[in-house]
């Protein structure tokens, strides 16, 4: 059995979605398979934009509705970097928003953003492997 994983993200505006993930990240445009999606690659994954307007419904019954103001999910996109400020420049180039960063060279450093849509990511830097201890 064969298993890959894709990430979906809803967008109020699929070209600027595509705009901001192709150049803060490299992702390349895979397929435009229908009218309001587009499907990009790249960092290991494949990130599925839906185009769908702010205020309309998640799901049918759904109390809550689709909102890109900046706003919190327990679901969240991780990037990991070998350049942690090299890759916060260019995703604030983007359009990222940096909202923390937190620096640690012993155990690794992070920085905390969102994208244009309100959704949070999170850049994570290694620290270097020092030589094996076997």
């Amino acid at each position: 059995m064969t298993t890959t994983l894709s990430i979906s993200l809803d967008v109020p505006d699929l070209e600027a979605g595509i705009r901001f993930y192709r150049t803060a990240f490299g992702l390349t445009r895979k397929s435009r398979p229908v009218a309001g999606v587009a499907v990009l690659a790249g960092a290991g994954a494949e990130l599925c934009l839906l185009e769908k307007p702010a205020g309309s419904q998640p799901a049918p019954g759904a109390a809550e509705l689709r909102r890109y103001e900046r706003h919190w999910t327990p679901v969240h996109l991780d990037f990991h970097v070998d350049d942690l400020h090299r890759a916060l420049a260019r995703a604030e180039r983007a359009g990222a928003q940096r909202e923390q960063l937190f620096e640690d060279s012993a155990h690794g450093s992070a920085a905390f953003c969102s994208d244009p849509f309100g959704h949070g990511f999170c850049l994570l830097e290694r620290p270097p492997r020092g030589p094996s201890h076997a």
